[in-house]
């Protein structure tokens, strides 16, 4: 009966040790989510200053912390190999990896991202836009995907759109080299539809 008993207390006592490490990983995971949100809305207020050489190295520092899952290292890893794919045309391919990164979790808006990026490259218009709404759910500020926008809508010829597109990004980010031009290019072509 003691040695049951003994058998019975080790049990209890390594399940206690699992479970205060998995409350430790959830406690720093939950740490490091928030640390990435304060970093960025740090980034984000010094994006603002209108200072175009520092504003490329907070861009690239927010491009960094989105593409960094704030949980999990893998999905951080399957996205880099998703890219990596795009890198070299295997877009499909890429395509079925940021789908599962999207189900493994869907609240990543960098993921919906990515892969928003892929059916604008094969022509895929409205499903990019649909991954393009998926990422201002749950990133309001995300640049690049208003900038993803604005492409999305020149080719489907909806130039006020698109040039809305760049003018919400340039709120954001007022130093962005390429959204004047592009909202000049537009400007351009609705002038010459209207001769």
């Amino acid at each position: 009966m003691g040695y049951i008993f003994e058998v019975f207390s080790m049990k209890t006592a390594i399940y206690k040790i699992f479970f205060i490490i998995f409350l430790s990983f959830i406690s720093t995971s939950n740490l490091f989510a928030d640390s990435q949100k304060s970093e960025l809305d740090k980034l984000f207020n010094n994006l603002k200053i209108k200072n175009a050489s520092s504003s490329i190295e907070i861009e690239q520092k927010i491009w960094k912390i989105w593409s960094t899952h704030p949980k999990d290292i893998q999905l951080t890893k399957m996205l880099e190999n998703g890219s990596e794919l795009v890198r070299t045309n295997k877009y499909l391919e890429s395509i079925n990896l940021f789908s599962k990164v999207i189900d493994l979790d869907p609240n990543w808006a960098e993921a919906w991202n990515k892969r928003a990026t892929v059916f604008y490259l094969i022509g895929e218009f409205q499903k990019s836009q649909n991954d393009i709404d998926e990422v201002l759910k749950l990133e309001n500020r995300h640049f690049g995907a208003l900038a993803g926008q604005g492409l999305i809508n020149i080719k489907l010829g909806n130039y006020e759109k698109a040039i809305k597109s760049y003018r919400q990004a340039l709120e954001i980010y007022p130093t962005m080299q390429s959204a004047p031009k592009m909202i000049k290019q537009i400007e351009e072509i609705i002038k010459e539809e209207l001769i």
